[in-house]
């Protein structure tokens, strides 16, 4: 039992379940996985064993009266800082935040506990979750544990960097303009960004949200593999009256014909020959898997889609979210804001113009998923960034953006998207991204499974100095 923590959820809810093992083994495990490699990355900062051990304690007593704990029962899972967890700072990696205690839990957080998971520990992320790389003033920089010359990405990068320490089996993070699919790729973990309105999410520490995020940011699971993955959206899709936005539709949607489009370089993105190279490689799992795979050209517009995106998630207040960061005095979160000025919305115009053309993309989208059943392009031009590039100079923020576009351009029609993680270019992971069309995850899945099923970056792994 002592390299417990090693096995995916599957296994893990299935021992406890069978009561082959105790969740307070699983969770002990864990703990004791999070005290050796974490001061090495810096990827959990906020836990209380005692708090995790309780709540694993309440599983076995569920078990032993009889009553099933949930999908995830006794399943290590870490909830990301910017997340209401009861007794705990909402600090969304913000000094400003750190005395914001939580009364009361998100729904991500309710839901996990529902499906019977033992949170673990509260992950990284950049000041305001404004980059992709992670670091701030008040809980410091993460590492990426295969490499820590290179981003552990962001802003779920201290999620995508526990679960693949194996710090825990399922990590959760959120996307509002690729924090999930990102720091999956850079660290060699999978990880989804559901429809929008899939996940119900509210945090009561901070219950006004602008418009940006509440139509197009989600929470979503990243784990080391696509079962785990699928099981993670299963405990996290629940109903929780809170959310406006939450949408009641079935996890699995009807049967499609396996069906791929394959656009390696979508709107003219630039593309190093690595992600080329994975991006065909994994056109070829599907086939081998029984998939048609089509190489289009072309997309509906996805450049158009990012711009207006960044436009919307950064304009959309932009004079209240810069002052805040000026107060904060973060590097990182002040160089995204003021690469970003002239995006921000001029008037109510300008936002309803934005809006309407946000209608028509989404249906140009949702037509084209008529056709095929996902879509296979990259999650970035390039391989995953040397650690704070992004802050180097003009140029390199400005390529960090460029690359980024295929991320950057998907929430704004809410669309579904898996980045699979396809192997190592040396010390670097590099991975594909699957599209659907909305409320369409299991077709990501699917696809996403049997492109896994050609080979994956080992993990979890212990980090690499």
């Amino acid at each position: 039992m002592q390299d417990i923590w090693r096995l995916p959820a599957t296994e893990l809810a299935d021992l406890v379940r069978s009561r082959r093992a105790s969740a307070r083994e699983v969770a002990e495990a864990a703990l004791h996985r999070l005290d050796a490699v974490n001061p090495a990355i810096n990827a959990v900062v906020d836990h209380k064993a005692e708090d995790a051990l309780a709540q694993a304690d309440a599983v076995d007593a569920a078990l032993a009266k009889g009553e099933m704990p949930g999908v995830l029962a006794g399943v290590p899972v870490t909830v990301k800082v910017n997340v209401d967890q009861q007794g705990f700072a909402t600090t969304n990696g913000v000094t400003l935040q750190r005395d914001w205690i939580a009364k009361t839990n998100n729904p991500v957080v309710d839901n996990l506990r529902k499906a019977g998971a033992v949170i673990i520990g509260r992950t990284n992320t950049p000041a305001f979750s404004y980059r992709w790389f992670t670091s701030n003033k008040l809980h410091g920089e993460t590492l990426n544990p295969r490499d820590p010359s290179i981003t552990p990405g962001g802003s779920s990068g201290g999620a995508a960097a526990a679960v693949a320490a194996g710090i825990g089996a399922i990590a959760h993070g959120t996307d509002i303009a690729g924090s999930v699919r990102y720091p999956a790729y850079a660290c060699g973990v999978h990880g989804l960004r559901p429809t929008i309105g899939r996940v119900a999410a509210f945090n009561a520490s901070s219950p006004e949200r602008p418009i940006c995020p509440q139509i197009s940011a989600v929470s979503g699971p990243l784990a080391r593999t696509i079962a785990d993955v699928r099981l993670g959206l299963q405990a996290l899709a629940q109903p929780d009256a809170r959310d406006p936005w939450w949408v009641p539709a079935p996890l699995d949607g009807p049967p499609r014909d396996k069906r791929a489009a394959l656009c390696i370089a979508p709107d003219d993105l630039a593309v190093v020959p690595a992600v080329r190279d994975a991006l065909k490689d994994a056109a070829r799992r599907l086939e081998a898997a029984g998939w048609v795979v089509d190489e289009i050209a072309s997309t509906p517009p996805l450049r158009e889609a990012a711009e207006l995106q960044a436009q919307f998630w950064l304009g959309d207040g932009y004079q209240a979210m810069l002052d805040a960061a000026e107060r904060e005095g973060d590097e990182g979160a002040l160089a995204c804001l003021h690469g970003n000025r002239d995006k921000a919305i001029g008037d109510l115009a300008s936002y309803s113009k934005l809006l309407t053309r946000r209608a028509t993309l989404t249906r140009d989208w949702q037509t084209f998923f008529d056709t095929y059943a996902v879509l296979l392009m990259p999650v970035c031009g390039e391989l995953p960034f040397p650690q704070r590039l992004d802050l180097k100079d003009d140029e390199s923020f400005k390529r960090v953006w460029a690359a980024q576009m295929p991320q950057v351009g998907l929430p704004f029609m809410g669309l579904p998207a898996l980045t699979v993680s396809t192997e190592m270019v040396g010390r670097v992971p590099v991975g594909v991204q699957v599209v659907s069309g909305r409320y369409r995850e299991d077709l990501c899945l699917l696809a996403g499974e049997a492109i896994e099923a050609g080979g994956v970056p080992p993990s979890p792994i212990d980090p690499v100095a």
